[in-house]
């Protein structure tokens, strides 16, 4: 059998012991179940194409197994599912019914959507399992394992899922190897196909000085990006969905006046038990007003997952970006990582890229952890690599991970995101905050009043109060982006009073 063969005279392990894996999870289903009680759900896309091959070479090696195998499979017996869309493109079509004629596929083109589709196939058939090309980092693949029952709502039918640990890198690394065809549309700069209204080639693979030619598929640096070709719906206030024409990354002129809010995490049981001082959330507030981002919340959670799972899920959604630190690392009370995977509903797979940068610095100090280390959430990691950082910057959609322990370190890595972010585009520099103190021998009940008409008549800016010392003088903080307010407000706060009740401090 010609894929078999291709896997076993490769030099790639990985790619070895993924197919192994695989192989060993079809010829388990084969067992369990007869060949009229299996379907494979094609759509012509790599990885249902990866799970093509598979199929056939699981199916191959189950027979051979029953002493009744072939020299080569021409016909493939399992019973394949399309499902036809008139928003699928021309090419996913072609490749389906060419793939279908090569190695003579029972197919069932399927019109209607996927939930309608199988409860149809399922009454008519006596299909009990069906093959499916899912990989960790889908949409679809939370909370699936290699056998999973179907969801509660959904027919009843058990989900395989032999290729679900594989990355990106994988697929490409076996439809390369085997040396097999794939949809045309991957050579054209398409990394993650879905309907003509939310695919575009991934702008990561354009060619330098041409906006219209791009490099293929498997050329993608960074397998955690291949859905940044997936482009939004249009809105229907546009009169219609039109084909999708661009996924370019958001142009920081577009955000300079807009205002952009963070929320910072900090993860500790010896803060919350008053161990140690928290040093490092107060310097990324300061940080953070430097470049004109306001500070949603900072809090400060249990080394637990779930806590940390709880605050990261509240605080996505609510700002525009969330930096967390503490727990990352390999003791049992490093969770930041597991604990994001879990608010987002992904898994934590390894990745390669990571794992060499440990593999540098730990060497063989311990090998055990150090796999655990590397694990990071499926699907939505990007790496942010800077030549004065050993380890690159992890970042989950909106959440930054840092691994800073002290200011020194957290300074360093500051320095280096605002750098790579700004180089790519992706960070939206605003004026910064500016602030004036002053400072009273007034009580607070004295104030009080004054006060707070005078934060009606300035609603742009933050004013606070606070006291350095228990019995020491007041002091009014004014806080905002144009200093000439913040001079109007003090002013305004000086004729409710006595002359020289308040007095500007440096």
């Amino acid at each position: 059998m010609e894929i078999d063969k291709a896997i076993r005279e490769c030099d790639d392990r990985r790619l070895q012991t993924k197919y192994n894996n695989a192989t060993y999870v079809v010829q388990r289903a084969l067992a369990l179940y007869s060949i009229e009680e299996v379907a494979f759900s094609f759509n012509g896309g790599k990885d249902s194409t990866v799970l093509l091959h598979i199929l056939r070479a699981g199916y191959f090696l189950h027979k051979k197994g029953q002493n009744s195998a072939n020299g080569d499979l021409k016909d493939f017996p399992i019973r394949t599912i399309y499902f036809e869309s008139p928003c699928a493109f021309p090419e996913i079509n072609s490749f389906t019914y060419d793939t279908a004629a090569t190695y003579g596929l029972q197919i069932d083109t399927i019109s209607l959507d996927f939930k309608s589709g199988l409860e149809a196939l399922l009454k008519e058939k006596p299909i009990r399992a069906i093959f499916l090309g899912v990989r960790i980092g889908d949409p679809t693949a939370v909370g699936q394992e290699q056998f999973s029952p179907s969801s509660p709502g959904w027919p009843p039918f058990m989900r395989v899922n032999p290729i679900l640990d594989w990355s990106y890198r994988d697929v490409w690394a076996f439809l390369l190897t085997c040396k097999v065809n794939y949809c045309s549309l991957y050579d054209q700069g398409y990394t993650s196909i879905g309907s003509i209204y939310d695919t575009v080639p991934n702008s990561l693979l354009c060619i330098s000085n041409s906006s219209n030619k791009f490099k293929p598929a498997y050329l993608l640096a960074d397998g955690r990006l291949e859905r940044a070709g997936r482009a939004k719906r249009p809105s229907t206030s546009t009169g219609g969905q039109h084909p999708a024409e661009s996924n370019g990354l958001t142009s920081q002129d577009s955000l300079k006046n807009s205002m952009l809010t963070a929320s910072i995490i900090a993860v500790g049981d010896e803060i919350l038990f008053g161990i140690v001082e928290d040093q490092l959330g107060p310097y990324l507030c300061r940080k953070l007003h430097c470049i004109g981002w306001s500070v949603f919340q900072h809090s400060v959670v249990h080394n637990n997952i779930d806590s940390v799972a709880e605050e990261v899920e509240r605080q996505k959604s609510k700002s525009d970006m969330v930096f967390i630190y503490g727990g990352v690392g390999p003791l049992h009370s490093d969770v930041s990582i597991a604990g994001i995977a879990k608010a987002f509903g992904v898994r934590l797979a390894p990745d390669e890229e990571f794992e060499e940068y440990l593999r540098h610095i730990i060497g063989d100090q311990c090998t055990g952890d150090r796999n655990e280390m590397a694990q990071l959430p499926e699907g939505i990691t990007e790496l942010w690599h800077h030549d004065k950082l050993s380890v690159p910057l992890i970042k989950c959609e909106n959440v930054i991970i840092l691994s800073a322990t002290n200011v020194p370190e957290l300074e360093k890595q500051w320095d280096c995101w605002i750098e790579l972010a700004k180089s790519s585009d992706l960070l939206a520099l605003l004026e910064p905050y500016v602030s004036k103190d002053v400072t009273t021998n007034l009580s607070d009940v004295e104030i009080a009043q004054p006060l707070s008409k005078l934060c009606l008549e300035f609603p742009d800016l933050y004013i606070g109060c606070y006291r350095k010392a228990r019995y020491g003088s007041l002091i009014v903080s004014f806080k905002g982006k144009d200093l000439t307010r913040i001079e109007s407000a003090i002013k305004a706060l000086h004729k409710k009073f006595q002359p020289s009740a308040f007095v500007e401090m440096n």
